[in-house]
Formats: C-alpha cells, sequence, structure tokens
C-alpha cells in the first residue's frame, strides 16, 4: 500500500530532496544559498546505505528528487516508481573537462577507462583539447544496476593491460581505487554544472508550475526623492526628472511583461507574474534595475515585491517587504512571501547570502520589552536572522557593530538600551593583548527566549 504524501505546511517553498554522498551534499548545500526558493532535504549515502530506502525516505516529503550521482539515480530507479520529478547531476559540463584536463597534466590522456559517464562527451573534450588519439575503454555492464566489483574490476584490468587511468562518476570505485593504488580520477561537479541542474529541478516542480500565474505586486520608492529635488533650481527639471524615472522604470516593468502605475510623487506599483518574475530574476537573484538607476542618474530605489494567494495579499506583503528595505538603508529589494516570511536582499552587486525570517514574533511580552528599548519587530526579526546564520549570541560591542554594520558608539547605546530591557545580559570579558579595557561580552538572550517559543 502507498504512502500518501505528507502535506508541506510552507506552500511558499518548494521543497527540493538531495541524496548523495557527503562530499557532493556539502557542495550542493552551498550552491543551494543562491536558490532561496528551495528548501532542502538531505540524504548522506555511505558504502553499503540502501539507495532505494534513502529515496523512500524522502520522495513523500518533498516536491523534486535530485541524486548527485547518476549511479545512486540508476540504482533507485531499479527499484522504484517515483511520484515526482527526479532528477541526478549530468557528468558532460564543466567537471568532467576540469577531471580531463588534471588527467592530462598528471598522466597523459592516451588510455582511459571510463565508467557512468558518456563516451561521446569524453570524446568531444579530447578533441577541444587536441587528444583525439586517445584510446578510450568504457565499461559494458553486466548486470543492472552494475556491481561496483565489476566496474572495479574493469578499471583494473584496463590499467594491467594498457596503463589506462580510470575515469569514474562514482565515489565508492574511486576509494576502492585509492586502496589498490590505481590512478583514477573522480569526476564531480562544479558549481556551474550544480547550478544548471537546480534550475532544472526547479522547473520541473508541479509547485513551481502551479505558482506561474501567480499574481506578483511590487512597491518601488526613490530613496531620500525629497532631498534630490533640493539639488534642482526649477520646478521644470524636477518633472525631467520625474519622467527620466518613469521611463526608466517602464523599460524594466516592460521585460516583466507587467503594468506599472505612479502613485504621485516617489514611489510606483507594478504588477506582474510569478512565473516571469522568477525567471527574470533568475530565481530571486537579479535585478538589474537597481544598478541601472544608480549609474544612469544617480538614484537608488527601495523595491519590495508581494507574493499571496490574493491580490489584496499580495499587495499588503509588498508593502512589509518595501518598509524591509527601507529599514536595510534603501539600494535593495526585499520580497515578502505568502506565509509573511522575508527574502532578501536580491543584489545584484555582491555574493550576499540571503536573510530568510519570519515577520511574526510570537511572545507579546518580548515584543512589549523591545519596543520599550526602541526597538521594532522587523528590526528585531532580522538580528535574530543574522544571529541564527551565524550561529552566534555571544557579542562584543565592536562584533555587534561589525555585524549590524553601524558604529561602535551606537552599538553600545542600542546594547545600554537593551540591557535595560532585560533583552540582553552580561556574560563575560574580552581580555585584550594589548593595553586597554577588556570588552564586555554581551548575550542576545532574547533570541533565544523567542526559541522557546
Amino acid at each position: 500500500m502507498l504512502r500518501s504524501k505528507k502535506s508541506i505546511h510552507d506552500n511558499s517553498e518548494i521543497n527540493i530532496g538531495i541524496i548523495g554522498p557527503e562530499e557532493l551534499v556539502a557542495q550542493t548545500k552551498e550552491t543551494l544559498k543562491s536558490f532561496p526558493n528551495f528548501k532542502p532535504h538531505f540524504s548522506v549515502i555511505k558504502p553499503g546505505s540502501i539507495i532505494a530506502e534513502a529515496a523512500k525516505d524522502l520522495m513523500y516529503d518533498v516536491d523534486v528528487l535530485m541524486f548527485t550521482e547518476y549511479h545512486l539515480y540508476n540504482l533507485a530507479k531499479q527499484f522504484l516508481d517515483f511520484p515526482i520529478p527526479v532528477h541526478h547531476v549530468p557528468l558532460m559540463g564543466t567537471g568532467l573537462y576540469r577531471s580531463l584536463f588534471l588527467i592530462k597534466n598528471r598522466h597523459g590522456l592516451k588510455n582511459l577507462s571510463i565508467d557512468t559517464i558518456e563516451k561521446k562527451y569524453v570524446e568531444k573534450i579530447l578533441a577541444e583539447l587536441g587528444e583525439e588519439n586517445s584510446e578510450l575503454s568504457v565499461f559494458q555492464k553486466q548486470s543492472n544496476p552494475p556491481l561496483i566489483s565489476d566496474i572495479v574490476g574493469f578499471h583494473i584490468d584496463n590499467h594491467e593491460r594498457h596503463g589506462a587511468i580510470a575515469l569514474t562518476g562514482i565515489q565508492e570505485v574511486s576509494k576502492r581505487l585509492v586502496e589498490l593504488n590505481i590512478p583514477y580520477e573522480w569526476v564531480t561537479p562544479t558549481q556551474q554544472d550544480m547550478i544548471v541542474s537546480l534550475e532544472r529541478a526547479l522547473l520541473a516542480t508541479e509547485t513551481r508550475r502551479n505558482k506561474e500565474s501567480q499574481i506578483v505586486f511590487g512597491l518601488i520608492n526613490v530613496d531620500d526623492f525629497k532631498k534630490i529635488t533640493e539639488k534642482y533650481h526649477s520646478e521644470h527639471d524636477v518633472q525631467l526628472l520625474k519622467l527620466n524615472i518613469q521611463q526608466m522604470l517602464l523599460d524594466y516593468i516592460k521585460q516583466l511583461d507587467g503594468h506599472l502605475i505612479n502613485l504621485g510623487g516617489e514611489e510606483y506599483s507594478f504588477i506582474t507574474t510569478r512565473g516571469i518574475f522568477e525567471r527574470e530574476t533568475r530565481g530571486y537573484k537579479f535585478i538589474p534595475l537597481l544598478q541601472e538607476t544608480n549609474h544612469a542618474m544617480g538614484i537608488t530605489l527601495s523595491i519590495g515585491v508581494g507574493f499571496g494567494s490574493t491580490a489584496a495579499e499580495a499587495g499588503s506583503h509588498a508593502r512589509l517587504a518595501l518598509r524591509q528595505a527601507k529599514d536595510s538603508g534603501g539600494d535593495v529589494c526585499y520580497i515578502v512571501r505568502e506565509n509573511r516570511s522575508v527574502l532578501g536582499p536580491v543584489d545584484i552587486t555582491t555574493n550576499t547570502q540571503y536573510e530568510r525570517y519570519d515577520l511574526a514574533i510570537t511572545d507579546a511580552e518580548l515584543l512589549d520589552r523591545a519596543e520599550k528599548a526602541g526597538m521594532s519587530a522587523s528590526y528585531m526579526t532580522k538580528l535574530m536572522a543574522r544571529v541564527e546564520r551565524y550561529g552566534i549570541v555571544d557579542y562584543t560591542a565592536q562584533e555587534l557593530a561589525s555585524t549590524l554594520n553601524i558604529t561602535v558608539r551606537s552599538a553600545h547605546r542600542i546594547l545600554l538600551k537593551w540591557m535595560d530591557a532585560e533583552l540582553v545580559d552580561i556574560v563575560g570579558e574580552e581580555k585584550l593583548t594589548h593595553k586597554g579595557r577588556p570588552r564586555r561580552i554581551y548575550r542576545l538572550s532574547f533570541t533565544m527566549d523567542e526559541k522557546v517559543q
């Protein structure tokens, strides 16, 4: 009897299952930092693991599965019928090119023995490397799925007879070849290969397809507009500036197949669909409008984008997102999704890691204490997200200033207020190697209070 698929509570994210050896799972975790709409679930495969069981444990809880090795994918397909899309990371791109280049430098490419990698891709890269006279021996599977012992025996035989270098796509094979002192190269995907595979998996999910036509509502605000207009000596020049800004916004919203509305003054709204917005922003990673307006006109924008099941909900979330962008100092875009979780900043110019946090804090007493200390709920949730990301709750004033991008003096002033409101505690002192007073170490106890809730 088939298990029923569990309900996925956070319908604003796409659940993806990642199955593979520890090294490749760790690599995938890093790449997934650029895919904020994925909520990953991992299964690490070790020698002796039952692949079908690992896949079965995940497949009813996720929208899509991805195997980091073709061999594992093939094993699972032999025993399971998957109710969801299933993918593997193909070894035919930059990862394969890198492995062949390394073999060329270390051993030469005269003889190669190959398993689980398409011969035609190897031949194509060899031609590009000017190695068209290489001899290739390709593993012919004797059973389905092939046994690891048969693959290892194939590589041993080719090395002993022809001095062939093993090119394998299976980590377990590479480990056995190490023990036998057989020269080899384990072909692993590069980050670019991972990105391509994850994008393919994203497009395949039913959740993603269902959201293609969902309404996306956006708000655009010109930062410090009043201060900008003060530089102009006539109303005519101010009106020309407004026209230039609107033209630039119209050009960008046209790329989104959206509709732009001037709300008066320095604020605009736009409407598009989620499918187009995700494609044009490359999965919430690319909003060139921020950089273009700064370069062309010397102005910065704050953008808030809202998702929702209704137009009213999306509009309300866009306003919340714009507030987050303004609180961050402007020149950024934030997104508030259906469940009121915040995503951002969407940033083209840096490799800033995404912040994820929930706008809803459940502890009313904690909120009351925070407000008395002059800390807004949105600021508190953002700080909690950063603390959770770095896994650190103990800070000196200097470290907190660096984390929050404020001056040390401001950090001291904030900490004193938080201490009065019993939001932080002094837990120790940091002894300095040079002369000077020891630095106090503060614990952000309010983050721990909220986690208990």
